[in-house]
């Protein structure tokens, strides 16, 4: 229940932010009825944009009215300062991870620039704090992982080239279920419709990944969790 009035109140003040994105003033009666909810409500989440950094501006008295400081340019973007740095963190692994891969480095400067000063400056603890200690990682990519998310959310398989532990290369006609990180190595677990079997896959090892539409219902994992599949030899043993 708390949660859900959090959640309920992270969307109504990003629903408020984006009433005075349009410009002007607007009184705290309009925005109150266009909001659902009461004026001191309205108030609170004008407080709350403020503690956040957003220059929201009150004229206060009968007639209340609300802005934000013209010229200002505010993203709908919406976190506490927990939360700005809980991202940044994960950028700064995935930073480690994947040095040169290009979507980890502009989505971090692009966090930057949406993040009003405060958070902003919280970000920059983070990543200037956070460190990983040296040790080899395979090498993944981002468009890979993203390609194999949307086939897992979508029910879809996809295709990809695959070198084996032997260096063997071959083509792969998968049905993605997770990618999961496992001693500092990312897998793909899948079906693989050629071998009619559930498989594991090094990321690494994945090349030209591409969607494939589905032709059937997501096939059913073999075990409760991908935990207790690897825990049983992928579902061999007892």
């Amino acid at each position: 229940m708390l949660r859900d009035m959090a959640t309920t109140s992270t969307e109504r003040t990003l629903r408020l932010l984006a009433l005075l994105q349009g410009g002007g003033e607007l009184s705290g009666a309009l925005l109150a009825r266009r909001l659902g909810v009461s004026e001191r409500t309205v108030q609170r989440d004008a407080a709350r944009l403020r503690e956040l950094g957003y220059d929201v501006r009150a004229r206060p008295g009968p007639g209340a009215g609300y802005r934000l400081r013209p010229g200002v340019r505010v993203p709908p973007l919406l976190l506490g300062a927990d939360e700005a740095g809980a991202v940044a963190a994960g950028l700064a692994v995935l930073s480690a991870w994947m040095p040169d891969d290009e979507a980890v480095a502009t989505a971090a400067v692009k966090l930057a620039q949406v993040l009003p000063p405060g958070l902003a400056r919280r970000a920059r603890a983070v990543a200037l704090s956070f460190g990983m200690l040296e040790r080899e990682r395979p090498a993944v990519s981002m468009a890979a992982i993203g390609t194999l998310a949307d086939a897992v959310a979508d029910g879809a398989r996809v295709r990809f080239a695959y070198t084996d532990a032997a260096g063997r290369p071959s083509r792969r006609l998968v049905e993605p279920y997770r990618t999961v990180l496992r001693e500092a190595v990312w897998y793909l677990v899948g079906y693989d419709v050629d071998r009619d079997a559930w498989r594991l896959f090094r990321l690494d090892r994945l090349r030209d990944v591409e969607p494939v539409p589905s032709t059937g219902r997501p096939r059913e994992f073999p075990a409760e969790s991908v935990e207790e599949w690897l825990a049983t030899d992928f579902g061999r043993a007892p």
